[in-house]
């Protein structure tokens, strides 16, 4: 098995804001994707007391469900309740725009969910853009 076999499936992307983060999550999402997905995020608190994140869902397959209620899930869900301004989600099966619209009450962020074709939408609500590749 090479490396390329199983690559991960989330994937920081960089943006024109220091305090702005961008994922892009592909295929299923593992315990260790979310692991990584929240250590990610633990760094950024360690720089911003407030951050805005946007995460991008491509060729969604699902995820692991015993993952979602690991100790440490639920430790990185609990400080990104204190730390997120605004969170956007871009893509994803249709349920999720329905999750989002019911539990956004009980968030203390602002959290939108936008179909894959309106991420451009996303990225202006974020005040944000994917940053220009460096040469």
């Amino acid at each position: 098995m090479t490396i390329n076999d199983d690559p991960p499936h989330v994937r920081r992307v960089e943006t024109d804001r220091e305090d702005a983060y961008a994922f892009e999550i592909v295929g299923r999402i593992s315990a260790a994707d979310m692991e990584n997905l929240y250590g990610l995020l633990e760094g950024a608190y360690e720089v911003h007391d407030k951050i805005d994140v946007i995460v991008v869902l491509r060729d969604y397959e699902g995820f692991d469900w015993q993952a979602a209620f690991k100790e440490q899930t639920m430790i990185g869900k609990t400080h990104a309740l204190r730390h997120i301004r605004r969170y956007a989600l871009v893509g994803g099966p249709a349920w999720m725009g329905t999750m989002v619209g019911l539990f956004r009450p009980f968030f203390s962020m602002q959290i939108r969910h936008f179909d894959a074709d309106r991420i451009g939408e996303a990225w202006a609500w974020l005040d944000a853009r994917p940053a220009e590749p460096s040469i």
